[in-house]
């Protein structure tokens, strides 16, 4: 069955020209020109990637990721003309799992999507369940809990503390995170893990978040 993609996109050009190249590259895809038409969809309908841009009539791309993040974990994608760190820190902030800025070649797009669908992807042979102290994670369901009560997570920041007790007590530099938990060579600044990781330990119980230690000037180790 095809992957089916949500573009929330305004400006009409660009939209049939994405929508077109995403056909041909075998996805299915719906459209949306207005930010509050699209949230709808993406809150009413199962799609397997959001691709979003930020500016949009209505409502803007950021509080789509905000509403779609308290309700789903579909990856999205963020559509941004402005390529300010700030501006994709916010995003990422928001939950959009990546980012693409205008203009962009298809064939990044494309790359940045099959990455995004990867990571979704449960791994063919793997154990069913991380655990650490009183933290379980359920590989299969994507699931995280504590103390039998599930935490909420964003996808990026599931991939993370996977990736992190996968790694327990190995030091991990930025540019490995970026690679392992982005899934391919990214542009992305290491900075953003550094985002990510300041989510993260607020999300976590400060018993877990403390295992997760910086190693100043080289990157991050979970303590287990």
């Amino acid at each position: 069955m095809n992957r089916h993609i949500l573009l929330i996109e305004d400006e009409k050009n660009i939209a049939k020209f994405v929508e077109l190249e995403l056909k041909h590259e075998n996805f299915q895809v719906t459209v949306s020109h207005d930010g509050r038409e699209g949230v709808e969809l993406a809150l009413t309908n199962t799609y397997d990637l959001l691709l979003v841009d930020v500016m949009l009539p209505h409502l803007n791309g950021l509080e789509i990721c905000r509403r779609v993040r308290k309700k789903k974990r579909t990856p999205i994608i963020l559509i941004t003309a402005r390529d300010a760190i700030i501006d994709r820190v916010s995003g990422l902030e928001a939950g959009a799992d990546d980012y693409v800025v205008k203009p962009f070649a298809i064939e990044e797009l494309l790359a940045r999507i099959r990455a995004v669908l990867r990571r979704v992807e449960l791994p063919k042979e793997t154990t069913k369940t991380l655990t650490i102290q009183e933290l379980s994670i359920n590989l299969q369901a994507h699931q995280v809990f504590y103390k039998d009560e599930e935490i909420d997570l964003t996808k990026t920041e599931y991939d993370m503390i996977v990736y992190f007790m996968q790694n327990l007590n190995l030091v991990l530099t930025r540019d490995t995170i970026l690679e392992k938990v982005w899934g391919y060579e990214t542009e992305v600044e290491t900075n953003v893990v550094d985002v990510y990781i300041r989510h993260l330990r607020k999300k976590l119980p400060k018993e877990i978040a403390s295992l997760i230690e910086t190693v100043r000037g080289v990157g991050y180790v979970m303590r287990g």
